[in-house]
């Protein structure tokens, strides 16, 4: 990677129902990159969709924000990282050396934003196109993750226009204990469970409000959270994190958008995970093929289940291609446990960055 001082466009925000999320991501990794290496750009894209410039947080701030008077920007196809600053009868050009999208759910971390930055010719950290988009539907990811031989919770899949009953769906997945979720969606966002008719009739409504495409999944009661992060080194070699686990409070039953991000006791973290060393080698061994069943790039979340009846299970439970960047997110911590601390995590996903982009370059010119 070349040493010069490099602008980053941190771009945050978003239309989906992580918004609030991407905000408090995007702050912690504007701490987290080195002054003396990036200047950056903050660019937050409102609800409505639209792109402004953002501004700097405080030290201390817990998520960055979108001044009411900040000038409109766009990234134009084909202008290798130049943005367009639309303030005024002359707009300005802020040229950009890479995007770090901290974006959380759709139209962000679907593979839209992806192919937008595709066509701008301007290097970006994570996954491409593909990744993005079947990491993010969790139907197309478990689809592809079961038919790569990895171990997966059975599930269906149901629209508004195709929705089955309770009692269909338990015969079908073999336990009255479902979990219902929204296909595209993250932060665990419209997620609940259901044990009754009635509480599935409500489940399916609530996650139908977020996705025409949602799953039913067989619940594994008591199942152990375990999440793994996943780093691609600019030569494309794969590393795998020290495993931790998510063990939400008893009040909350699983660990939902409230448990993650509003109760502060509503999950404890446990680094590393215990759990027998082999089991944690097998863990690390499946993230890494999920990752390449999925054709992630340059970093990924891997949650796993363990079912209690039997210590010994590890279930994909789903693989998070933009994870949570916030002050309690999984995915910088566990490199931390690793030995390797956020500045220069941040660092690696930029060097990977940069790398893919000249590689995918020399390949159009060859």
């Amino acid at each position: 990677m070349n040493q010069a001082r490099k602008t980053v466009g941190l771009l945050f925000g978003g239309c989906s129902a992580e918004h609030d999320v991407s905000r408090m991501s995007a702050a912690n990794i504007l701490r987290a990159l080195d002054p003396a290496r990036y200047d950056i750009v903050p660019i937050g894209i409102r609800r409505d969709g639209r792109w402004y410039l953002g501004n700097a947080a405080a030290p201390d701030a817990k998520s960055l924000e979108i001044p009411a008077s900040a000038p409109e920007v766009a990234l134009p196809p084909g202008r290798k990282g130049d943005l367009i600053v639309l303030d005024g009868a002359a707009p300005q050009v802020l040229h950009l050396d890479l995007v770090f999208p901290v974006l959380h759910g759709p139209n962000g971390e679907d593979g839209t934003v992806q192919g937008l930055l595709e066509l701008a010719d301007v290097p970006y950290v994570g996954s491409g196109v593909i990744g993005s988009a079947a990491g993010m539907d969790k139907d197309v990811a478990k689809r592809l993750l079961r038919d790569g031989g990895l171990p997966i919770v059975p599930f269906l899949t149901l629209t508004a226009d195709d929705l089955t009953d309770y009692e269909a769906a338990t015969v079908v997945l073999g336990t009255t204990e479902l979990f219902i979720k929204p296909a595209n969606m993250g932060s665990s966002v419209g997620v609940s469970p259901a044990r009754s008719a009635q509480e599935f009739e409500k489940a399916c409504a609530l996650a139908l409000r977020y996705d025409s495409k949602i799953l039913v999944e067989r619940s594994v009661a008591g199942a152990r959270e375990i999440e793994c992060s996943v780093l691609q080194e600019p030569s494309g070699e794969l590393r795998a994190s020290p495993l931790g686990e998510i063990a939400p409070a008893s009040s909350h039953g699983f660990y939902s958008y409230d448990a993650k991000y509003e109760d502060a006791a509503g999950a404890d973290l446990r680094i590393p995970a215990h759990i027998p060393l082999e089991q944690a080698r097998r863990a690390q061994e499946l993230a890494i093929e999920a990752f390449q069943t999925l054709c992630c790039e340059g970093l990924a979340r891997v949650d796993f289940f363990i079912d209690p009846l039997d210590p010994e299970s590890l279930f994909v439970n789903e693989v998070n291609t933009l994870p949570g960047f916030t002050a309690i997110s999984m995915y910088p911590k566990l490199w931390e446990a690793g030995g390797l601390p956020q500045r220069g995590l941040m660092d690696a996903l930029i060097a990977h960055a940069l790398t893919r982009h000249e590689r995918k370059r020399a390949l159009k010119q060859a």
